[in-house]
């Protein structure tokens, strides 16, 4: 196993949860946007996130196919797209708005400010977790040139 495999799992979840972080703050700075590019009132995005493949085999994966043992280790996390809710938001009466329909209803975004603050307090504890790991496999390596001292 690489020295350097938590390292580069960790990373990638550095960089998945900065995207993620993003699109939460995309999301709270279109809570009040009635108005699109596409028309329509603001739908809240999300990201959705996969299992990160290995490239190319090494020995160490050959080494598990011949010996059989079934377990995989994890090779990080990362960005398969950005999708958008399409739930509809939900529908005030104000008949003055530049965006309301022939009944005087404006369509608001579906962002809901607490959902998309708990996500980001859980983007950004799950941030500090690998940033964590990456910060403990580096004083391993410290310690482990130390001991040719």
């Amino acid at each position: 196993m690489s020295m350097f495999l938590g390292i580069d799992t960790s990373a990638s979840g550095l960089t998945a949860e900065r995207l993620r972080m993003d699109v939460i703050s995309n999301n709270i700075a279109n809570a009040n946007t009635t108005r699109t590019e596409n028309g329509g009132a603001y739908h809240r995005r999300y990201v959705v996130f996969n299992q990160r493949e290995r490239s190319a085999e090494n020995f160490e994966t050959v080494l598990q196919q011949t010996l059989g043992k079934g377990q995989k280790i994890g090779e990080g996390v990362r960005a398969v797209s950005i999708l958008e809710d399409t739930d509809q938001g939900p529908l005030v009466y104000d008949p003055g708005h530049p965006d309301a329909n022939a009944d005087g209803y404006v369509e608001k975004p579906n962002v809901n400010i607490v959902t998309e603050m708990v996500d980001m307090i859980t983007a950004h504890r799950a941030y500090e977790a690998n940033s964590t790991v990456i910060n403990a496999a580096k004083a391993m390596a410290l310690k482990t040139l130390e001991i040719g001292k």
